[in-house]
C-alpha cells in the first residue's frame, strides 16, 4: 500500500510540474493584445499541454523588465529599434528572431464631439488644445510620431500640447473618451476602437513600422516560444493577425 500511495504522489507531483514545463510567457507590444489573445488559444489547441500567458504593454517598458530579469520566454516588440536593443544586451536568441507583422501611423479624433481635425497642419489651431502621444522614450508609436511631425516641423511648435501616453492603448483611451482633440496610434488599435475614434489622416515620414519577435535568451522553455513563433508565423496565426488589421512583414 506505502509504495502505492508513495508513487500517487510522485504522479501528483509530476503533473503540475511538466504543466509548468510547457508555459510559457510572451511580452508583446499593447498593440497587438487583442490579436495575440486569440492566438493563444488556437496555439494551445495545436501544442497539447501548451500554455501562454501574456504580459502586455510598451515595448521599452517591456524590454526593460527582460532586463531586470523578468520570467520571459518570448519578445514581441512594436519596432526594430526596442528589439536591437534587446540583441545588444543580449537578451534574445538573434537566431530566433523574425519579422511577423507591418503597421501604419495614423491620426485619430473622437468620433463624437471632434474639433474637424483633418491633418497635420489642423494641430496647430486654437481648437486643438491637448494631443495624445506616447513617450519617446519607451513607446514605439511616440518615436514613430515625433519622426513624422518632425518631418512636417511640427514637433517643437506642438509640444505644450503633448499629453504623454504609456502604451498605445493608452493614447487610444485618451482619444475615445474625448479627453484630447487627437492623438497617434497605429491603424489597427484605431480599428479596435471601432465607432469611438475617427481617422483623419495617414501621415507619412515615419520609418515603416515593423515588429519582430524572438525567444528570449534566459528563457526556461525555448521549444514551446520557438513553437509559439513559429505558429505566429504560420499560415493561421497570419489569418488571425490580418483579421486585426496587421499587414505581411
Amino acid at each position: 500500500m506505502r509504495s502505492v500511495s508513495v508513487a500517487s504522489l510522485v504522479l501528483a507531483l509530476a503533473l503540475p510540474l511538466g504543466a509548468w514545463a510547457q508555459q510559457i510567457t510572451v511580452s508583446a507590444a499593447a498593440s497587438l493584445t487583442d490579436a495575440f489573445k486569440e492566438l493563444a488559444p488556437r496555439f494551445e489547441a495545436s501544442k497539447p499541454g501548451a500554455t501562454v500567458r501574456f504580459n502586455f504593454a510598451a515595448s521599452g517598458v517591456l524590454l526593460q523588465q527582460i532586463s531586470q530579469g523578468a520570467p520571459v520566454d518570448v519578445f514581441a516588440s512594436a519596432d526594430q529599434d526596442t528589439m536591437n536593443r534587446a540583441d545588444a544586451q543580449k537578451l534574445i536568441d538573434t537566431a530566433s528572431r523574425k519579422n511577423f507583422v507591418t503597421n501604419s501611423l495614423v491620426l485619430i479624433e473622437p468620433a463624437q464631439g471632434g474639433v474637424g481635425v483633418k491633418g497635420l497642419p489642423d494641430l496647430s489651431g486654437a481648437a486643438v488644445k491637448k494631443i495624445a502621444v506616447g513617450k519617446t522614450a519607451t513607446v514605439p508609436v511616440g518615436r514613430y510620431t515625433k519622426e513624422v511631425l518632425d518631418a512636417a516641423n511640427l514637433w517643437t511648435a506642438l509640444e505644450p500640447k503633448f499629453v504623454q501616453a504609456d502604451s498605445v492603448r493608452q493614447v487610444l483611451d485618451y482619444v475615445s473618451r474625448g479627453e484630447v482633440e487627437a492623438g497617434f496610434v497605429y491603424r489597427t488599435d484605431a480599428a479596435i476602437a471601432g465607432d469611438k475614434v475617427k481617422i483623419v489622416a495617414s501621415p507619412q515620414g515615419a520609418t515603416p513600422v515593423s515588429y519582430p519577435i524572438a525567444v528570449v535568451a534566459d528563457s526556461k522553455n525555448k521549444a514551446a516560444a520557438t513553437d509559439f513563433i513559429a505558429f505566429v508565423n504560420s499560415d493561421a496565426g497570419q489569418q488571425v493577425l490580418a483579421r486585426y488589421g496587421f499587414g505581411k512583414p
